[in-house]
């Protein structure tokens, strides 16, 4: 059995990592599916889905991290006019955080429940916000 389900989430940030763990958490538990595999996907591609410990301090680092890693003044080729689209690539940083958070994670369900460890939560994470944004919640089982 396969089920489709979504989160709509309103950012209201430029760059932020939104917990969404109780929500995927009440999906699984409302499902009819008791065993099997829950998959959380982001439908955005300036956006991420991560995994890892819910400590702001963490939150804090990791978004360290990645501004490093893609600083905002960067030279991009990305930030231009693109003809595809009519108008500026302005989100270069976005696109490429995405690409290094990944868009999704997988956890097993057993006996209805998601199969989190201790300390993980499910982040979505948002690098080009505010922006109305969307996550696929999709199980598969019995």
């Amino acid at each position: 059995m396969i089920e489709h389900n979504e989160i709509q989430i309103m950012t209201t940030e430029y760059n932020t990592f939104i917990r969404i763990t109780e929500k995927v958490r009440d999906i699984v538990s409302n499902s009819k599916i008791k065993n099997g595999v829950v998959y959380v996907i982001t439908a955005h591609t300036t956006t991420g889905i991560a995994v890892n410990e819910g400590l702001e301090c963490l939150e804090s680092d990791i978004h360290d991290l990645l501004s490093n890693l893609v600083p905002e003044d960067g030279n991009y080729a990305h930030a231009r006019f693109l003809h595809s689209y009519g108008a500026m690539g302005n989100n270069p940083t976005g696109h490429l955080k995405s690409h290094l958070t990944g868009n999704h994670c997988v956890f097993p369900i057993a006996d209805g429940t998601i199969r989190l460890g201790k300390a993980q939560e499910i982040y979505l994470c948002e690098f080009d916000g505010p922006q109305d944004r969307t996550v696929y919640i999709t199980l598969m089982g019995e």
